[in-house]
């Protein structure tokens, strides 16, 4: 028995590769779970669930096939997919959990999120978070001519590439209290999230005991999960 965890594939009809192996870690691994958790950014932009990008029927119906199979899928919405809404889950057969969330595994308990509210340091982000968070933004720009959002969303990541070139590496971590906080919040000895593209296990010392935050890969040149057993925490990485 297990669970799986990914996160950051960033899926594009721009790299082909990257979706040949996520559809082949469905049919490999994935189908071998007793369920899959998403941790966001599984798509490398999401304007709207109307988008005909033929690539999302793709994915959804590959999702789809391994709810069918008898794995669910579970999703955290990432700083590039925070649109994917109640449409594309409903084609996917995905449930959409919220941004925080505590699950109780083989007797541990461990929170699971994206990971971009934990990195409070990059002011400058997390402020634009707040803003397209909005639900009144989220619904305006969502009721835009698909060809609108289409322009609108290549404009804000070419000016999110431009900016992250010059922040430093440390702004673009998270922050160790807000890691912590989130932590004691939620009462945990157990954290996984991605975001970052800094895979690794770190044990961790939290006023109230030991604890660990694992953090997952992106899928830029191999793959990267997380399965959690009775047994162990592992970090994975292997090739598309």
């Amino acid at each position: 028995m297990h669970q799986l965890f990914i996160a950051d594939l960033h899926l594009s009809a721009q790299e082909p590769a990257i979706t040949a192996g996520f559809l082949r870690f469905l049919r490999q691994d994935a189908i071998h779970a007793d369920a899959l958790y998403i941790l966001g950014d599984l798509f490398e932009a999401w304007i709207g669930d109307d988008d005909p990008e033929p690539l999302h029927g793709e994915i959804a119906a590959a999702l789809k096939a391994l709810q069918q199979a008898g794995v669910p899928c579970y999703f955290i919405h990432g700083n590039r997919d925070f649109l994917v809404g109640k449409r594309f889950a409903r084609a996917s057969g995905m449930q959409l959990l919220p941004e925080e969330k505590v699950l109780d595994l083989y007797g541990r308990k461990i929170l699971i999120l994206h990971g971009d509210t934990l990195c409070t340091d990059d002011h400058a982000y997390q402020e634009f978070r707040s803003k397209v968070h909005n639900t009144w933004i989220q619904r305006l720009f969502l009721a835009m001519p698909l060809r609108w959002r289409l322009k609108i969303a290549a404009k804000m990541r070419a000016r999110s590439q431009q900016s992250n070139q010059y922040k430093s590496e440390s702004i673009m971590d998270v922050n160790p209290q807000a890691v912590e906080q989130a932590m004691l919040r939620h009462n945990v000895h157990w954290m996984i999230h991605g975001h970052t593209h800094r895979p690794a296990v770190h044990d961790l010392t939290l006023s109230n005991g030991k604890a660990h935050r694992a953090v997952l890969g992106a899928w830029h040149v191999e793959g990267s999960m997380i399965k959690v057993s009775a047994d162990a925490v592992e970090l994975i990485q292997f090739p598309f």
